[in-house]
């Protein structure tokens, strides 16, 4: 079974439950989860925005031509 299918039968079952305290646990849980997860996107986030000041400040940016042409010749148009 794929992530989508397993995230459509676990909401599916939440649906179902009418008791309060199993809905704060569940919600207790995803909160806890989602602090774990967002120390780390923000970080990795930081990390390149500091590059890209990085990059700016030392002349390493193209202009919208030479981004373009620097697609075109990836994509091999």
């Amino acid at each position: 079974m794929d992530i989508q299918s397993r995230k459509l039968q676990f909401i599916q079952g939440i649906l179902t439950i009418n008791d309060e305290k199993i809905i704060e646990k569940l919600e207790s849980v995803l909160k806890d989860e989602q602090q774990k997860i967002d120390p780390v996107l923000k970080e990795k986030l930081t990390s390149r925005a500091v590059k890209a000041n990085e990059d700016i400040k030392s002349g390493k940016v193209y202009n919208r031509e030479e981004a373009e042409k620097e697609l075109r010749n990836r994509m091999g148009i």
